[in-house]
């Protein structure tokens, strides 16, 4: 992953953070003391207490910038009039915001109990909310529904799968997957004729001829030196078919 800028020594406060925000994704929230980010950055743990009095604190704020340029992204899409630009900025907006967030992004996905702590849940949830409604727009059929959380859903699934990449270019592929999601549905193909004829016992296609067929190809072929193009043209059915009718035993 593209690394951030690193805090400089003698922001100590920087330095927590980052030293959190790594500890938080290897090894859970829970399960990271406040004994051991002070050892991380290499400070004692009053020096920690000074800068964040509790942990809940460091998780604060490393996700705010997050959830606020998330929710400042969304309410900006739902200002549009027009349908199409409010769900095509929010996804954007949506974008853009998890590519410049990846690396909290990726600390909460790592640590999913970080996405049951309040106010972290809540507010991400409500975010992810808006955003499925602001795509899915005034069609509020179930299908539309559906795409519209896909989409969503697949905004921050890719950032967080392919993160190392060149954000630029990571940005324009999702959105193209993401234009392919949400175009029209094409009409199903028309089904094929219906022959009328039961599959054999084998299996495989239904046979096309009855046996009296069979054996005319049989003669022609035999007798009268035809070729299976010949026959197949001759009887409208296929050159598969005429082999099938060469190599199958005489039963029906």
């Amino acid at each position: 992953m593209p690394a951030a800028e690193k805090p400089s020594r003698e922001d100590v406060p920087g330095r927590i953070l980052a030293a959190a925000r790594e500890l938080f994704a290897a090894v859970g929230y829970r399960a990271t003391s406040m004994q051991r980010v002070a050892e991380a950055v290499g400070i004692t743990k009053p020096g920690l207490y000074y800068h964040f009095p509790a942990k809940d604190e460091i998780l604060r704020q490393l996700t705010e910038p997050l959830l606020d340029e998330l929710e400042a992204a969304l309410a900006d899409a739902e200002r549009h009039p027009d349908p199409e630009t409010v769900r095509w900025q929010a996804l954007e907006g949506y974008l853009d915001v998890c590519i410049r967030h990846r690396e909290t992004l990726l600390m909460l996905v790592r640590d999913m109990s970080l996405l049951v702590e309040a106010p972290v849940a809540h507010r991400f949830r409500s975010a992810v909310a808006l955003a499925n409604d602001l795509v899915a727009g005034p069609t509020r059929d179930l299908a539309t529904r559906v795409r519209a959380a896909q989409a969503v859903a697949g905004l921050g699934d890719a950032v967080i799968l392919f993160a190392e990449e060149d954000p630029g270019e990571l940005r324009e592929h999702v959105l193209a997957g993401v234009r392919a999601l949400l175009a029209p549905a094409r009409p199903a193909p028309p089904s094929a004729p219906d022959r009328g004829r039961p599959r054999g016992r084998r299996g495989g296609r239904p046979r096309l001829l009855d046996q009296e067929q069979v054996d005319h190809i049989r003669r022609r072929y035999a007798t009268d030196g035809h070729t299976v193009e010949h026959i197949a043209r001759e009887l409208g059915v296929s050159r598969a078919t005429v082999y099938r009718s060469l190599n199958s035993s005489s039963e029906t």
